[in-house]
């Protein structure tokens, strides 16, 4: 199998596998005509990759586009799952629109910039001084309430058709984020399989084939807080599993290719 990948620290140790650097996308259309499949393009690839040179490519565009702003996320899971995603609001950085939004939502709530990960751009709103200054940052109000909560989320990884790995992150005494990367610590145990198979039927629905989900519990109730596609490894890595391997696996049940494919052994060179 010929494969191409735009993000070489995410497909270490692939067998058959070619580096290409994004910004090269287009010196390199011959070796993207003849990749059988195309790995971990960024969204501005994806429409010329999918449309124009008619390549599988992996994450699935779904994931890519949905993934790449908070916005689009989450009209999709308006659409599948509303009533697992929290009360928000969506609307335009005007000044009758932040009225609007402080006669709506009570002290605290939750803004986003529409484009952040691991914990970033994530801001718990207590204030009008606060909401201000969130409103200076940006051009669209996100907005979202605020769920009481027990001070952690469950972070549910899907590879292809699969859950590879679900995990409690426990966020830091006093901490308002539970994300690793902004100090919060890991649990694997007692993980509600109802939930982590709601989120499959989820991803499937929308052909999301590599994300990590973040699943917050209030009232007893799951709420879908955003999805990854690029998410974090530590998890992962402190249960052996090995991602790229799972990547792997998966391209072999579903791609085609036009070259005999390299024999499946246990991925070297990956820690």
């Amino acid at each position: 199998m010929k494969i191409v990948t735009f993000n070489p620290l995410r497909t270490i140790g692939i067998p058959g596998i070619k580096y290409i650097k994004p910004e090269h996308s287009f010196r390199e259309v011959a070796a993207l005509k003849e990749a059988d499949v195309i790995l971990f393009p960024e969204n501005w690839q994806t429409t010329f990759l999918a449309y124009g040179l008619k390549k599988p490519i992996f994450p699935s565009i779904e994931s890519i586009q949905l993934g790449y702003s908070k916005i689009e996320m989450t009209r999709a899971l308006w659409t599948v799952c509303p009533e697992n995603v929290p009360y928000t609001e969506i609307l335009a950085n005007t000044e009758s629109n932040r009225k609007t939004i402080l006669e709506t939502f009570p002290f605290p709530f939750v803004t986003k910039e529409p484009r952040n990960s691991m914990g970033k751009g994530v801001y718990l709103i207590e204030s009008e001084e606060d909401f201000q200054e969130y409103c200076n940052k940006t051009d669209v109000l996100y907005v979202q309430e605020y769920l009481p909560n027990d001070n952690r989320d469950l972070r549910v990884c899907i590879v292809g058709e699969e859950v590879v790995s679900a995990y409690w992150r426990i966020a830091d005494e006093g901490s308002f984020l539970h994300n690793v990367a902004q100090g919060g610590s890991l649990c694997f145990d007692f993980i509600p399989e109802d939930i982590t198979d709601l989120i499959l039927d989820i991803a499937k629905t929308l052909n999301i084939n590599h994300a990590g989900f973040d699943v917050i519990f209030s009232n007893g109730k799951p709420y879908i807080i955003e999805f990854n596609v690029l998410f974090g490894n530590q998890g992962l890595r402190e249960q052996g599993i090995i991602i790229e391997q799972k990547i792997y696996e998966y391209l072999l049940s579903t791609i085609r290719p036009t070259f005999p494919t390299t024999p499946l052994t246990p991925l070297k060179g990956i820690s």
